[in-house]
């Protein structure tokens, strides 16, 4: 197929690269100049990423970042012809979401709001999750795409209902992370062995995937950005959003906010999500870490 891939962060350029390996003809375009990808053409605009494709698809930052991509000056729609199919694999507003699609399909062009787990690792091995919104014939003639990028494709539901379910669930991920952090600390000031509780953890109902996951990163104090705080504090803010909007509250959320607020002022916004277990850390003057530091 002919994609246009917009945005070549973190998650987006390993998901283009992989479009390029299963043969697709890809046109791609970063916000920051300089990024490419090998096999593909790079364009100067969104716009003219867009020009001729089939399909535009999109991971950016925010939803200002989608909006501007869509519709700016050099935005998308500038190439837009009837038929195109537009991909979002951002996290943002479900609502903004419903009026980006309805926008569009006002040109005749289709909508899908695609968010995506399994973090770095997940895009650059192509075993990404999908979590869809949108109609499902429109969702079954991207399979393909889908395909080359990722393992499992969820439809949630009609557009809006895939950035809807992505925000629940990186609300559970910000309270499983946080509630590890603080058991974490807690053990450390107690003089509790850090590996000895993680294999109990591991061996308990407790168990999860945030736990396996995070835990090898913070045994060797690796904080690097496999999902970087920033967009984690973003997320938070857009379930808290949307919360709002449907009048329902979320006291836990609220309170993790407040962390990654802090986080935030202390410098953490490009590390790890993880490194909010720093700030913990500062508070009851330990370090939490493995047998091997």
């Amino acid at each position: 197929m002919r994609v246009a891939f917009l945005g070549l962060g973190i998650m987006g350029r390993s998901m283009a690269a992989n479009l390029v390996k299963a043969g697709h003809e890809v046109a791609v375009w970063n916000r920051t100049p300089g990024k490419q990808v090998e096999g593909a053409r790079v364009a100067a605009t969104p716009a003219e990423a867009a020009t001729g494709a089939e399909v535009v698809w999109m991971c950016v930052s925010d939803t200002q970042a989608v909006e501007q991509v869509l519709f700016g000056a050099e935005g998308v729609q500038n190439s837009l012809t009837s038929g195109m199919t537009v991909v979002d694999s951002s996290t943002i507003s479900p609502s903004a979401t419903q009026d980006f699609a309805q926008r569009l399909r006002s040109r005749g062009v289709d909508y899908v709001d695609a968010p995506v787990t399994g973090s770095k690792i997940g895009a650059e091995n192509a075993s990404l999750i999908f979590i869809v919104g949108g109609d499902e014939a429109v969702i079954e003639r991207v399979k393909p795409l889908f395909d080359a990028m990722g393992k499992q494709v969820f439809r949630m539901g009609e557009t809006g209902k895939g950035q809807a379910a992505k925000l629940v669930m990186n609300l559970q991920i910000a309270l499983i992370f946080e509630g590890f952090a603080e058991a974490l600390t807690l053990a450390t000031k107690l003089g509790v062995n850090t590996e000895a509780l993680i294999s109990v953890v591991q061996a308990s109902m407790i168990r999860s995937g945030v736990v396996d996951y995070k835990a090898p990163f913070i045994l060797k104090r690796d904080f690097s950005p496999n999902f970087p705080l920033r967009l984690m504090h973003k997320d938070i803010h857009l379930a808290l959003d949307a919360a709002r909007e449907a009048r329902v509250k979320l006291p836990g959320l609220e309170t993790v906010e407040e962390v990654y607020d802090l986080a935030s002022e202390e410098g953490h916004s490009d590390l790890d999500y993880a490194a909010t277990l720093t700030l913990l850390e500062k508070w009851a003057g330990v370090e939490v870490k493995g047998n091997q530091n």
